[in-house]
């Protein structure tokens, strides 16, 4: 039976989970549109896609997941800070699919599962710490 401080840590994972699939749903989406109906290519649609998520995965982690300790002044830049790391590694994955021949769902998809693993890690015990 899990204690007290497993079920926070629980339940925390839970809502980042929810708030990482809005914030993977808003990117893949706006990409995909600037893909499909704009006719935009692959890396400028995702970083279209990425930024939109930005603003959805920082309010939603600031407001709802973590309980920072510190202001915005902090937390902010550090949010963008690892937001960047996770956008150079989204963009080496779409551009290397890019080059391998792989469609853009696909190397999308990829870097979606890949990033919010190393979000969490990061945003956890950097960004907002102080939980």
């Amino acid at each position: 039976m899990p204690n007290a401080d497993q079920l926070t840590r629980l339940a925390r994972l839970a809502r980042y989970a929810v708030s990482g699939g809005l914030s993977a749903v808003t990117h893949f989406v706006v990409g995909l549109a600037g893909v499909t109906l704009f006719g935009i290519p692959a890396v400028p649609a995702s970083t279209a896609g990425f930024a939109a998520s930005v603003a959805v995965s920082y309010l939603l982690q600031r407001a709802w997941v973590f309980t920072p300790g510190a202001g915005h002044a902090v937390t902010g830049p550090r949010f963008l800070a690892v937001t960047a790391a996770a956008f150079t590694l989204n963009t080496v994955i779409l551009w290397s699919g890019g080059r391998l021949g792989a469609p853009f769902p696909l190397a999308q998809a990829v870097a979606i599962l890949l990033i919010p693993g190393l979000n969490y890690a990061l945003n956890s015990r950097w960004t907002f710490a102080g939980d």
